[in-house]
């Protein structure tokens, strides 16, 4: 019985060891998407967003396609933004946020192309604009802009993340 009662107790500890760390890396994470957003000048509701949508707050996440990290830095991106570990909490977050920042110029502000262009790859994007309609990506920008939205709090009502043309 004595037995039991340890191992529930180091389960227990366990789990609240590990709840914990991903509060904390969580706190550290909001922290650095407000920092960042403050200084690229980018909404941090949409930093908020990407973040939940790309790797729902864990820092490590992986894709299938190796993108890796809060904000699923892609290898290449990752190293033209200086980024040397995607797992790192603050260079993955500075870095993507300086890309969306850069994409946000890119793109006037669009924010339909803007999540096209950091999802798909600004080349792409660049080129075919709202006419690249490939179902993962219109998916993609559908589902960062209800978070977007949910985070602001607002009604659908933005005429730059309203428009059908980002809609299935």
């Amino acid at each position: 019985m004595k037995l039991v009662v340890l191992f529930a107790l180091i389960f227990a500890a366990l789990g609240t060891a590990g709840q914990n760390r991903n509060s904390d890396e969580r706190s550290e994470a909001e922290y650095y998407a407000a920092a960042y957003s403050q200084h690229y000048q980018v909404p941090v509701s949409l930093v908020r967003a990407v973040i939940e949508r790309e790797s729902n707050w864990r820092s490590c996440a992986i894709s299938p396609k190796g993108a890796a990290g809060l904000m699923q830095l892609m290898p290449l991106t990752a190293q033209r933004l200086g980024v040397r570990d995607r797992c790192n909490i603050e260079e993955n977050i500075s870095g993507s946020v300086r890309y969306l920042a850069w994409l946000m110029q890119q793109f006037q502000g669009d924010l339909r192309l803007v999540l096209a262009a950091y999802y798909a790859g600004d080349g792409i994007i660049r080129k075919r604009g709202l006419a690249f309609r490939n179902p993962e990506v219109v998916a993609y920008v559908s589902r960062v802009r209800a978070t977007y939205m949910r985070f602001n709090q607002l009604p659908n009502i933005d005429p730059q993340l309203s428009s059908k043309k980002d809609m299935p």
